[in-house]
Parts: structure tokens; sequence; C-alpha cells
């Protein structure tokens, strides 16, 4: 009771203080409220009695006036009205018209406080309105009422304050009281002693009870039940970490069996001239946006060793631990023969099913030696995940067009697992994809899959369209899935991203620095522009297109001849395949072309760099560039253009954006292109170029918080939730018969 007072007195105290402040504060609403009714009571009658007043004017008859004056003062809250000829004379006015009123002086009752004149009745309130007659100029119309009715409203809005807040203490009182005697605390301290399981049923002193224990654990698994079905389970209430990402597996997936597979290792070690060895990472955006879920995740990464050091490092089990500098997970190295991998990799995925998705104008080519060792080695990856799990039911994420038999070998032999396949290329409509002569098997391998993701929504709907014209499936487009086999698969739109913050940015040095360094390297001066390209060298990239848009500046505005370099990182790929050979041809040839044109420049429009770059040296270049160009032609997501607008940590820099890249659906304040017409194009990077500081700010805000909160951890953490909803579900569906098949 002593500490219930203690907290009452200063509680009235306030209460009484608040209400000292609240009623001066009433009063002074009602006055204002009430003047703000009486201007418009004033306008409306001025409006009713004007063209009466204009026709008594019009004959000259003052008492006529007076008299139509004095039956208006009949109203309760008119006190009186006066008519102002001219400024000169005196008002028309009935008698209990204020003296203090005069026709040289309305302009005082202009303003809000001015219109409330004090007198011995008290409080008037004086409006002034001009008479519409166009004889007499000027005329106006003064209409004074009486404000005494805001008194007696201001005087029960009092008393009612009074009882509201003499109400609302006994109110608090009251709760306070009942409260403080029934002992919130100890309530609370027996709930917790109750879910431990410790003795209420037992004196304290022989510790805990045990026939309290099992319902002390049903409740517990009860309130973690409950948990997992209110959180938001599409992750929208998070923020995505590492951290997050731990935890999201510890929770939901009730493990860390986590395995990965993707052709690319994320790691390659090389053997050096002088018999050293160094580790290259590969120019990859698949490598880019796992490398950080599995560094979260401390799985198993399995994926075609390809460097000439890689045997030497591994252990008899084929494993490294990676990153080399702070080991978090392991690299599973699966080994492929010359003729596997110009079969499996080279042929049949990318001279067929490459081009075939990306739809870039190169025909698809199908063999069937090189289907026939895209099946082998599609079984011995997924013999090898098969190998590395520690259960029956680990989380395996597939990687890319490489792998699509693998789920539905991963689903025969480890039925429970939850399979995660993730399709980092278009997927194309369905008359394309019918080019494909084993296009059922590889809709076959990639529906063993627990959920299947793209890039965008417009891939997801290719796909579903495409399983209904060539399979005997069930597709719900409501839903997003895909019954087949008796199982379904789930496809969904995940839009895949980077680490946020990038990894390369923890050692850069300054906006300021970074763009003085790389000028100094290309010998331009400090004010020169630079535009940055980053890509394989590869006929889906849209290359050739971004330096025609570059000539086609040049054309259009020579102001930027010498001013203006684009810098092309272009690093080799797939060089055994005659396509890319000719397309890294044309490339240089055509950037030696445009040089050509300007013999006189001092700095030559194009720099093509060929040859592979490391994350901080890719950095260093989007942080000293005015603009980034992404050209793709077709691009599942693209995450070059996240790169860059991560890189701006200054929110400056332009990113000139490909219609046809999956990143334009996210980054929309981009200055967004369509690559095959050039006049855009160059239209766009002039636009860039010239650009002001604050208009690059606004744009960049808003890309960089899109980036920032829709991050890999969050496409990873969105995938696994899904997958945890599936497996909490698949413990209560029931197989039916009527439900099979």
């Amino acid at each position: 009771m002593r500490l219930s007072l203690r907290f009452l007195v200063p509680l009235m105290l306030a209460l009484a203080a608040f209400a000292y402040v609240a009623v001066p504060l009433v009063d002074s609403l009602m006055q204002r409220w009430a003047v703000r009714d009486l201007d418009m009571r004033s306008s409306v009658i001025a409006a009713a009695v004007s063209e009466q007043v204009s026709t008594l004017m019009q004959s000259d008859s003052v008492p006529s006036i007076l008299a139509y004056f004095n039956r208006m003062t009949r109203d309760e809250r008119l006190y009186a009205v006066g008519l102002c000829l001219d400024a000169k004379r005196a008002p028309l006015a009935t008698p209990t018209f204020p003296q203090t009123i005069r026709c040289d002086n309305l302009d005082r009752f202009a303003s809000d406080n001015d219109r409330v004149l004090s007198s011995d009745r008290g409080l008037l309130h004086v409006a002034v309105r001009p008479v519409n007659n166009a004889e007499v100029p000027g005329p106006q119309l003064v209409l004074v009422h009486d404000m005494s009715f805001v008194n007696r409203r201001s005087e029960e809005t009092r008393r009612y304050l009074f009882y509201f807040f003499i109400a609302l203490g006994l109110s608090i009182a009251l709760i306070t009281v009942i409260i403080a005697q029934l002992s919130w605390r100890g309530w609370i301290a027996g709930i917790r002693a109750l879910l431990r399981g410790e003795g209420i049923l037992r004196p304290s002193s022989t510790g805990t009870a045990p026939e309290l224990k099992p319902i002390a654990s049903d409740v517990r698994d009860l309130i973690r039940d409950l948990e997992r079905q209110y959180r938001p389970l599409d992750g929208s209430q998070r923020i995505w970490d590492p951290p997050a990402l731990r935890s999201t597996l510890r929770s939901e997936l009730h493990g860390n069996d986590v395995i990965a597979l993707s052709n690319r290792e994320p790691y390659i070690h090389l053997r050096a001239e002088d018999g050293s060895v160094h580790i290259q990472r590969p120019a990859s955006g698949l490598v880019t946006a796992l490398e950080p879920v599995m560094r979260a995740c401390s799985g198993t990464w399995v994926a075609h060793g390809s460097g000439s050091a890689d045997r030497d490092v591994v252990d008899r089990h084929d494993h490294i631990a990676v990153p080399p500098e702070h080991p978090y997970y392991q690299l599973r190295r699966i080994w492929l023969s010359k003729e596997e991998e110009q079969g499996y990799y080279y042929g049949f995925a990318n001279e067929g099913l490459w081009p075939l998705c990306h739809i870039a104008h190169v025909r698809p080519t199908f063999r069937l030696e090189d289907w026939e060792y895209y099946r082998s080695v599609n079984a011995r990856f997924a013999a090898a995940i098969v190998s590395e799990a520690k259960s029956q039911d680990p989380i395996v994420l597939v990687q890319d067009y490489h792998f699509a038999l693998v789920p539905r070998l991963i689903r025969n032999r480890l039925p429970d697992a939850t399979i995660l396949t993730f399709w980092h290329i278009p997927w194309p409509n369905p008359e394309a994809f019918s080019i494909c002569p084993w296009r059922a098997d590889l809709l076959d391998g990639l529906l063993g899959s627990s959920i299947l993701g793209f890039h965008t929504r417009f891939h997801v709907n290719n796909f579903l369209d495409t399983v209904d014209r060539v399979l005997e499936a069930r597709v719900d487009r409501e839903t997003l899935t895909v019954s087949y086999q008796g199982k379904i698969t789930t496809v969904h739109v995940y839009p895949i991203s980077i680490d946020w913050p990038p990894a390369a940015l923890a050692n850069a040095r300054s906006i300021a620095d970074t763009r003085r360094i790389v000028r100094e390297r290309l010998g331009v001066p400090l004010s020169h522009k630079l535009g940055i390209g980053i890509d394989r060298l590869d006929y889906t990239k849209g290359i050739l297109e971004r330096f025609n848009a570059v000539a086609r500046l040049l054309e259009r505005e020579p102001r930027w001849i010498g001013k203006f370099t684009f810098i092309q990182i272009a690093a080799p790929s797939r060089a055994t395949i005659e396509d890319y050979r000719e397309y890294g041809n044309r490339v240089r040839a055509l950037a030696d072309e445009i040089n050509a044109r300007y013999p006189g420049a001092e700095h030559p429009p194009i720099a093509l760099v060929a040859e592979h770059h490391e994350a901080d040296a890719i950095y260093e270049y989007y942080r000293a560039a005015d603009l980034c160009f992404v050209s793709s032609l077709h691009d599942g997501m693209n995450l070059v253009a996240k790169e860059f607008v991560a890189s701006r940590d200054d929110e400056q820099g332009v990113l000139v954006l490909s219609q046809f890249a999956g990143a334009s659906r996210e980054l929309p304040e981009a200055l967004v292109v369509n690559p095959y017409d050039a006049d855009e194009c160059a239209a766009a990077l002039h636009f860039a170029l010239s650009m002001k500081p604050e208009e690059q700010r606004d744009r960049m805000r808003f890309m960089r918080a899109v980036v920032r909160e829709f991050n890999v951890y969050r496409w990873a953490g969105r995938m696994l939730l899904d997958a945890a909803v599936m497996r909490q579900r698949g413990r209560f569906r029931i197989d039916s018969p009527g439900r099979r098949g």
C-alpha cells in the first residue's frame, strides 16, 4: 500500500498540472473556433442581404436602410449592423453599433485577433464585407456579433474537463491498488517456475516437482509452435544478415546440414610459372551471391575442381576448408575428364541450354553425345551430394542450368531431403524451349525439387506454361505449384542479390582517393569522365551494343570527345567455344575501330581490358566511375548493377541499365534503356554525364535502400523459410487414396 501511495501522489500532481495547462488551452481553442464560425456566418449574411442593401442604396433612403438593419438585429447573435459608404462619412448603423468602429479604420479588423472587440456587453466579433454595387464604389457592410455564447460554452467545457480528470485519476488509482494487491510480480514468478518445471505442489525446499515436468515441456513446445505459426514467414519483418540466416537454419530447419551444388567453385587454386600456388575468385554472379550464404550456413559446397593446382591442396576426401584467410565451410571438389567437361559443360550446357534460354540470336546446338555426358556428370554430382549428407533430410541448394537432372536423382535416393533449386538464367517461352530434344527429361529433373526459384515472375510464368505444354502435370497458377508424380513442387520468385555491405569495401579507400588513383593509372586528368562496364566476354552481355552506344554519343555530342572514356573490363569466358572466340574478336575489333575514328583525341573513348580482375579491383573501378552501363541483351538478374549501387557510399554515380536485365524490375531509378537502340542509349549516357549531383543522390539513395534491404541473405532466407513451412506442413499432410497421383 505504501508503494501504491508513492505512485499515486505524483500521479495526482501530474494530472493537476496537466489540467492547469489544459484549461487555458481549451479556452483559446474555443475562441478560435468561434471566430472561424462567425466569419463564415458573416459571409453568408452579407451574401444574403447584399442585393437588398444595394437596392436601398440606389433609392438613397437612409430611413429605409436603418429600418432594414434594425430588422436584421432581431437575430439572437447579430448585435449591430453598419454601412460605410466611404471613409470620410460616419456609418449608417443601428443604435447598438459600437462608437469605436469608424469607416476610416476598417482595415484593423483584417486579422483574426483584431476581429474580437471588447465592450461593456462583453466580447464582440466584427466582420467587414463588401456590398456589390456598381454605381456606388467601395461600400462596406459591418456586421457585429455578440460572443457571450462563447463564455457559456467555455464554462461547460471546463466543467466537463474537471469531471473527466477526477474520473481518470480515480480509475488509475483503483487499477494501481488492485495490481499491487494481486502481487503481479509473484504471479509472473509462478508462471516462470511452471515453465521451468519447478515445484508448485511441493515445498520449495524439495527442488523441482517431477509430476509437473511433462506439463511444462508441453507448454514450452506449444509456445514455440505458436511463435513459428504467427511469425511472418516471408521474412518481411527481419533484417537479414549472416546471424539472421544462421538463426533461421537453427530455429526453422532444425540443423545445419546444408549442401550447395554449383559447377563453378568459389575459390580456384592455380599454379604459377614459378611453382607457387595462388587463389583466384571467379567472375561469376552465382558465386558472388552464393558464397556469403555458405559462409553464414557453414555447410559443404560441391563444385567442379577446375584449377591447375586444385588437386594439390585438397585432403584425401577431396575437401578443403575455405575461405583461406578464415575458413567457414568445406569445399568438395569433383574431378571431370576433358571429354566430360567438353560434352557436359561446353557442349550441352553452354552451346545448348545457354543460348536457348537467353534467346540471344545465337543458334543452340544439341548433340546426343553432349546429352549423354550431361546425364552422367549430373549423376556423379548427385552421388557426391548423397555421400556428403549427414542426415536423411539435408537441405540441398542446387544452382543453375548445369544440374537440371540432379534434383530428381537426389529425390530418388533421399526422399526426405529439402531440395531448393535456383535457375539463375532466364526461362524461355514454351515454343523456344521445345527446340530442346530432351525437354521432358529436363523438366522431370527440375520437378524433383521441393522449391524451384527464378528471378522474375515472367520467368516463373514461362516455366509453368512449359510444364503445362510438355508434361502430364497439374499446374496451379494461383498457388504457383506443380503436382507431378504424386509430389508437389513450389515455383516462386526469389530475386537474387549481393552481400551487404560488400566484403570488398572493408578496406576500400575513400571515393576521392579512388578517383584520383584510377585516373592516374589511366593517364587522364581528374576532371575526365569515366564510364565502367564489368562482364564476362559473353554475347548475351551486349558489349558490342554498348560500344556502339558510346560511338553514337560522341557523334551526337562531340563535346565528350577526349573528355569521356568508357572502361570495359571483360573477363575471358568459355574460350573453347567458337561462338565465344568469334565474339571476343568482334569486341576487340569494334573497340579498335571506334578509337581509330578519333586519332586527334587526347584520350581514347574506349579502354578494353580483357582480363580477369579480383573483387577489390572491380569495386575500385565502380567507385571511381561516373556511370556504370549494363546493357544485357537478356539476363536473369545481373548483379553488376547491384554491385555498382552498393559500392557508391558517396551516393553519386549513375546506373544505365538494360530493360532486359532482371535488375531493372528492382531498380527503376536507374536510366532504363533498350540496348538495341543506340540513340536511346547515347541519350541516356549524355544525360548521365550531365546529371546534377542532387539528382544523382536522390536516385542512388533509393537504389541503395533496395539493395541494402533485399540483400543476398534475404534471398536465401526467404527460400529457407518457405522450405521450413513446407517441412512443417509435410508432417501433418495425410496422403489419402483419393489424393494420390
